[in-house]
Parts: C-alpha cells; structure tokens; sequence
C-alpha cells in the first residue's frame, strides 16, 4: 500500500504534479465553490493508487466535539478536524485488531456476557442480543436520535452523554423490535469491551494497534464529563491522517507487508448486514452502496460500482472505491442542518467522479 503523503518517520513529502485528471478536478472544484454548490468544506484529499490527485484547504465556520464553537478556522494539512460518526467505522476497525488478539468476545458471542457488571439488566430478549447486533447496530432498542436535535435532552445520544453511567443508559433501553433496527449506543458498547480487554482507553489503543502503525499525527479522541470517549463520534485528525484509514482498507488491512486490521475483517466490514435505506446497506459501522457515474450507454446508467463509505455529521466523509482504487477524505462544517448531505454528495459525483472518463 502506498501512503505518499508521510513517511513512517513523519516527515512531509510534497504532493505529486497534477496530471490532466487532476486538472480536471481542481477546475471542477474552484467553479463549484465559486458558484457555491459546495459551501463550508474544510479540507478534501482525493487518491487515487495511493498517490494524491488533489489536496485543497479551505476556511470556515467549525465546531468541535465536546468544546463547541471555534469560530473561524483556516484549515492545513495539519489541522485535526473531527470525524463525527466516521468514529463508528474506526470503532470497527480497532474491534476487528482486538479480537485478533484475544481481548473482545466474537460477533456470536452474547453481548451481555461481555458486561457482567449488569447481569441484573438480563432478560430473554436481552440474553439473545449478541456482539454481531452491536457490530451492525441492529440491537433494537428505543432509540431516538434523528426526530431530535442533539441540543435537546431526550435526543438519545445526548442523553446517553448525560447520563450517570453511559453503558447501563445504552443496555437497559426497551426492546422496541426484533433485533435488525438501529440503536446508536451501540458503538459505546463496542468501544468500552475494546478498552476493557485491552487494558486502556480507546484511544491508546487506537494509537497503538492502529494510528501510530500507519504514521498518523497528532490525533484526540473527545471524552464526556465522565471521562468516557465519545466513541461514536469523538475522533480527530487531519485530512491527511483520515485518508490513511481509506488507503488501509484498499489494502486489505496491511501496510508495507505489516498486517495492522486482518483481511477477513475487513470483509466482514464490509458485507451487507442490513439496508438502512433504499440507496444504502449497512456492515459492521461502515455503509456500502453502489455509486454509478460516467458516459449512459442506452438503458444503463453508466458505470456502476460498489462504495463504502463512513458518513459523520456536518458534511465528514471516507469514500472508498476499490475498483477504483480511489480515497476520497473529506471534512465540512455543515452541522445541524438539513442538507448538510449536499456538498459531500456533489464533491463525490460532479466534481471527482465526473472527472473519471
């Protein structure tokens, strides 16, 4: 796998010359910015076979995971930016390194088994939910965190945040639904059995068994007033960094012969668990569909391929195309509004893919 960007050491390596896609990227970009079609983009990397196609910073409005507000950012190379729920998929990633080693139950095991500490919460529907429901955060439990803003109290997320212990809040939710319905707190759970079996907050492990392996910088991972990370959506790291995770995953979990994620796991990542709506299915905390672009040739659409994708609020995208052998990172600061899914969206079809003949 190559990673041109930084070397094992750390030091900076220069962007390659742009060829002619790249040209076409960059004018396809500047115009769309121009015209705001895009608004509010941070930072976006694109790669293609590891070597950089395009790297363009921006300024804009930021906020950050448990600080609020940071006014006006004029974002680098080196400026970390939170990933959202993109957390979710390095959750996974950093499950499948510690069931390699021996220190987290197996999909199949029964998730209640790996929190002793409330046995007093099992009953039959609850002994039946396993490790796997929380991989594919189809648990089943009431959870509520898309009806609500996160700034109200009953938005579950929030309330998991605020409450006195985060992991009972998540496991003694009712079960509304057979499990294959959406629980949020899931990610939690996934993270604390990391840290539990390791030994270590989330976050050393990270940068232990996954970060510092693949040369990243400096990197946080927020926490709660309990001193709990924000599994789900505490992660922070450059553009740069993020588009490292993409690169592992092309290169079936390895980097220079090293295997860092084992290659089954990523598989397992990303085979379809579950639909989570007409476009898009659901592996273990990453999203697949497929993405068709180019010239139509009668009935067809084009080109169509298969994505996968971790998807963070505000506008925090990783898309991944192996066909294609092509990583897109990218970071907005479109929080809270509704068609934050716009400028991710439009990066992705009329500005990088639209450039691919």
């Amino acid at each position: 796998m190559a990673l041109p960007l930084r070397s094992a050491s750390g030091q900076q390596q220069p962007t390659l010359p742009s060829g002619q896609f790249a040209n076409d990227v960059v004018r396809r970009l500047d115009q769309a910015v121009a015209e705001r079609r895009v608004w509010n983009i941070h930072g976006l990397l694109v790669l293609q076979n590891g070597k950089p196609i395009v790297e363009r910073y921006f300024e804009g409005q930021d906020r950050q995971r448990g600080v609020g507000d940071l006014g006006t950012v004029k974002f680098s190379a080196e400026t970390p930016h939170d990933l959202r729920s993109c957390s979710k998929s390095i959750v996974a990633l950093l499950y499948g390194i510690a069931l390699q080693q021996g220190k987290v139950p197996a999909p199949e095991e029964s998730l209640l088994s790996g929190f002793p500490e409330y046995r007093d919460l099992a009953d039959e529907k609850r002994s039946g939910l396993t490790v796997h429901h929380a991989l594919s955060m189809t648990m089943g439990t009431d959870w509520d965190e898309s009806s609500l803003p996160y700034a109200d109290p009953r938005n579950s997320e929030t309330a998991m945040d605020a409450a006195p212990d985060r992991y009972r809040y998540i496991l003694e939710r009712p079960i509304v639904d057979t499990p294959g319905s959406y629980c949020g707190g899931a990610t939690a759970l996934l993270a604390r059995l990391i840290a539990k079996g390791a030994g270590k907050s989330l976050h050393d492990f990270a940068r232990e068994s996954l970060f510092d392996p693949l040369g990243m910088g400096p990197t946080q991972w927020a926490a709660g007033p309990d001193g709990e990370p924000f599994a789900a959506s505490g992660a922070r790291m450059s553009v740069r960094d993020f588009s490292r995770i993409g690169m592992l995953m092309l290169s079936g979990g390895q980097l220079d012969g090293r295997q860092i994620v084992p290659a089954a796991w990523i598989t397992r990542c990303t085979t379809p668990v579950v639909s989570s709506d007409e476009l898009r299915r659901y592996g273990y905390q990453w999203f697949l569909l497929d993405v068709a672009f180019g010239k139509p040739k009668g009935w067809a659409s084009g080109r169509l391929e298969r994505m996968w994708m971790a998807q963070g609020e505000g506008g925090q995208r990783l898309f991944i195309i192996p066909a294609l052998q092509l990583v897109i990172a990218l970071t907005a600061g479109n929080y809270g509004t509704e068609d934050q899914w716009i400028p991710p969206t439009r990066v992705l079809r009329e500005i990088v893919l639209a450039s691919i003949s």
